[in-house]
């Protein structure tokens, strides 16, 4: 992994502990749901600097604004952004469910979005992971968070999907 990768801190042992917790189909499907909730009112209320998956697991997560596939609105989620080199790169395991993740399909469709941070939205065009990509992010996204594994193994024969937002100049 390069400097240049932008990894977070490794977890410390109680974010270790709550990883391995997550990691579990029966927890994930009984609180999937509501953290997320909980996380875009504190993203958005916060200037989006404080969630509750960060601090509780040592996973990074920014709300993300993608274009319904359908419907043409805007549909903004909390999600596991990892940074590499400037970019962002989002995993759609939708916690080893058979199905892709609704901004999986947004992304597909529409393949530009806004990401929040604390330093305010920005916009993105996102990409598919090329093959050679996909290797090298999927293995440092395990390395950040092992339950990626376990959602693979869940998930298939479902890909699980990886994307590459770089950041669209505005001007």
């Amino acid at each position: 992994m390069t400097a240049s990768s932008e990894s977070p801190p490794r977890p410390n042992r109680f974010q270790s502990w709550i990883q391995r917790l997550a990691m579990m189909d029966w927890l994930t499907r009984l609180a999937a749901a509501p953290v997320q909730a909980i996380d875009h009112r504190l993203l958005r209320w916060s200037g989006d600097r404080i969630s509750l998956t960060s601090p509780l697991s040592g996973i990074p997560v920014a709300r993300v604004t993608t274009t319904g596939a359908h419907s043409g609105r805007p549909r903004t989620h909390p999600l596991t952004a990892l940074r590499d080199d400037g970019r962002y790169v989002l995993v759609g395991s939708n916690f080893g469910r058979k199905r892709s993740p609704a901004w999986v399909h947004n992304l597909r469709a529409h393949p530009l979005a806004r990401v929040h941070s604390p330093e305010g939205a920005a916009r993105f065009a996102a990409r598919p992971a090329t093959a050679e990509e996909y290797a090298r992010l999927w293995n440092r996204a395990v390395d950040l968070y092992p339950g990626y594994d376990a959602y693979a193994r869940r998930a298939a024969p479902r890909a699980i999907p990886i994307f590459i937002l770089t950041r669209i100049r505005d001007g």
